[in-house]
C-alpha cells in the first residue's frame, strides 16, 4: 500500500515538473496560433493579409530570397510557411535537384501550399504538417531553416529550437526574420503581439545551440530584422 501511494505521489510530482517546464518555455501566449487551426480556414483572407504591400517581407521578398545564399541541390525548410509566400522563391534557388520543405501547423495552409506547388510543377516542394513542439523533419536533413514572421508564434520555443537544431546538418544555417518591436515604425499593437525584442529572441536562439553570425537586415526595412545563425 505504501509503495503504491509513493508511486502515485511521484507520478504527480513528475507531471507537475513537466507542466512547469512547459510553462517556463512559453515564448508567447498559448492559443496565439488557434486562428490557423480552424477547420473552415478562409485561405483567401490570409493570402490578402500575408501577401500585401503593407508587409516588408512581401515588399522585399525577392531581395530577401537572393540574400540567403542558397545553392542548387540544397535542402531548406520554410518553418511557419503560412500561405507559401516564399516557397516558390526558395524552390527557384535550390532548383529541381534541391528540396523545399514547407512546414506549418495549419492543415489548411499545408493543403493550399501542396496544391499550389503541384500547379506550378514544383516537384522539389514537400508540404509538412508540424506541431507547436516540432517541425517534424528528420535529423541532419537540412542545409538551412528559414522562418519569416513566425518565430514569435513559437509558443514552446525551446522544443522548436531543439527540433530545428536536430534537423539541421552541422554548420547548417538558421535565418530568422521577425518584427523589431523597438523600431519607430512598429505599431503598439504589433509590438504587443510580438512581445519580445530582437535581442531577447537572439538570446533564446543562442541558448538553443545556435551561434549568431550576422545581422542581415536589408536597407529599406524599417519594421523587421533578419538574423543569421549557424548550428553549433
Amino acid at each position: 500500500m505504501f509503495a503504491r501511494r509513493l508511486t502515485h505521489a511521484l507520478a504527480i510530482v513528475l507531471l507537475g515538473l513537466a507542466a512547469a517546464a512547459s510553462f517556463a518555455q512559453r515564448g508567447q501566449t498559448e492559443g496565439i496560433n488557434d486562428p490557423y487551426l480552424e477547420p473552415d480556414l478562409e485561405i483567401d483572407e490570409w493570402v490578402d493579409r500575408f501577401e500585401g504591400e503593407s508587409r516588408e517581407v512581401f515588399v522585399h521578398r525577392h531581395r530577401i530570397a537572393a540574400s540567403l545564399g542558397l545553392k542548387p541541390g540544397q535542402s531548406v525548410a520554410d518553418v511557419g510557411a503560412g500561405t507559401g509566400l516564399y516557397v516558390p522563391l526558395l524552390a527557384e534557388r535550390v532548383g529541381p535537384t534541391g528540396k523545399v520543405y514547407a512546414v506549418d501547423i495549419s492543415p489548411g495552409f499545408i493543403e493550399y501550399i501542396r496544391e499550389r506547388a503541384k500547379e506550378r510543377g514544383l516537384s522539389q516542394v514537400v508540404a509538412v504538417l508540424s506541431t507547436e513542439h516540432s517541425i517534424g523533419l528528420p535529423e541532419n536533413s537540412l542545409d538551412m531553416i528559414f522562418t519569416s514572421d513566425a518565430y514569435h508564434h513559437f509558443v514552446y520555443y525551446q522544443d522548436m529550437l531543439a527540433s530545428m537544431h536536430k534537423a539541421l546538418r552541422p554548420g547548417g544555417e538558421l535565418i530568422v526574420i521577425d518584427y523589431d518591436i523597438e523600431a519607430e515604425d512598429v505599431s503598439p499593437a504589433v509590438a504587443g503581439h510580438v512581445g519580445k525584442t530582437k535581442e531577447e529572441f537572439r538570446r533564446q536562439i543562442e541558448e538553443g545551440g545556435f551561434r549568431f553570425v550576422e545581422d542581415m537586415t536589408l536597407d529599406g526595412m524599417s519594421t523587421s530584422f533578419i538574423y543569421r545563425f549557424v548550428r553549433e
